[in-house]
């Protein structure tokens, strides 16, 4: 595991960039969502195991990323408090965005919101993983696997993964479509852009962090 730090390092800016990040990712989901244009792998699922149950898009995520969660037991993770409220905090923040945004707008107002939320989307990335609180479930779910196979890609890893719950949320009736290609092509590359205006810089060596997760940025989901 990497040491990422605690609370005793620039506590308030972190805290508040970290709460800022998952509300801004959850707000990005709604936005897509409510463009109808795709989704990303992650929810693509969400959206259509929902669609199945009959539980909301919100809800989904939550049970999704604690399930993911439990996951990371035998890979012997130990979460952060950003992992945790990644699980909690973009599951009611979405909920509470569809449930103010609403659908059904013309194709040009769609296309925008699906630009906006990709770009929110990478912003948020890095908002969160920035603030060196911990990771997401799904991004610490990867890089833990790895960390114990030293031989598997990061890469490889994600895109078995995310190739998977791409085809199943397809199959549940999930959306797929040009904005599910235009995330994967620039969600990174925004991240990237963005991590460096947002990344806390370590704390001062000898100050003792501790070790409380993987940091790794999964810039394709929460």
């Amino acid at each position: 595991m990497v040491a990422i730090g605690n609370l005793r390092h620039r506590p308030v800016r972190r805290l508040v960039q970290l709460y800022a990040g998952l509300t801004l990712y959850g707000v990005s989901m709604a936005l897509m969502i409510r463009s109808g244009l795709g989704l990303d792998p992650w929810d693509v699922f969400h959206q259509g195991v929902a669609r199945r149950t009959g539980l909301s898009f919100g809800t989904v995520t939550i049970a999704v990323g604690a399930l993911v969660l439990l996951l990371w037991v035998p890979l012997r993770q130990r979460p952060g408090l950003g992992t945790v409220s990644n699980v909690l905090v973009i599951g009611l923040v979405v909920d509470a965005t569809l449930a103010l945004l609403p659908g059904g707008a013309p194709l040009a107002a769609r296309a925008a919101l699906l630009v906006v939320g990709i770009v929110a989307n990478g912003a948020a990335t890095a908002l969160y993983l920035g603030a060196r609180l911990g990771p997401g479930p799904r991004d610490g779910l990867m890089t833990g696997y790895v960390a114990r196979r030293p031989g598997r890609s990061v890469r490889l890893v994600r895109t078995v993964i995310e190739v998977t719950v791409l085809a199943l949320g397809w199959l549940l009736g999930g959306t797929v479509g040009v904005g599910t290609v235009a995330y994967a092509l620039t969600i990174g590359p925004l991240a990237q852009l963005f991590l460096p205006m947002f990344t806390v810089e370590a704390e001062p060596a000898g100050a003792g962090p501790v070790k409380v997760g993987v940091a790794g940025p999964r810039p394709a989901g929460p």
